[in-house]
């Protein structure tokens, strides 16, 4: 005999739970998102709750929409852009010798003192 203990595997105030015990469950609906990639991924939404038309993919990341046949294109990413891209953007070359002209004058004048 391997032990005396007929409850082995439990715990002190386990036991079946019904929902005398717990309370009503609240009512919800299941909701399927269709990625572009083909994967469906039903969410749980509670009754009277706004669902939202988009949901991302727990498998992939793309965002989800509700209609199967025509889901949301996939999101455009932008590559990284560094500080002197930014500066670029906003300023033309013509401005950019503009400037390093008065810096370069103001370091001359700094040092001829």
């Amino acid at each position: 005999m391997a032990g005396g203990n007929a409850i082995r595997g439990t715990r002190v105030g386990a036991g079946p739970m019904g929902e005398s015990e717990r309370g009503e469950t609240a009512s919800r609906e299941l909701v399927p998102y269709y990625c572009a990639n083909g994967h469906v991924n039903d969410t749980w939404f509670a009754s009277g709750a706004e669902i939202p038309d988009t949901w991302d993919c727990p498998r992939c990341g793309l965002p989800g929409g509700r209609d199967a046949q025509a889901p949301p294109a996939p999101l455009r990413n932008e590559p990284y852009k560094t500080h002197l891209a930014y500066v670029k953007e906003r300023r033309s070359d013509a401005d950019g010798d503009a400037i390093l002209e008065e810096a370069l004058g103001r370091l001359r004048a700094s040092r001829e003192l």
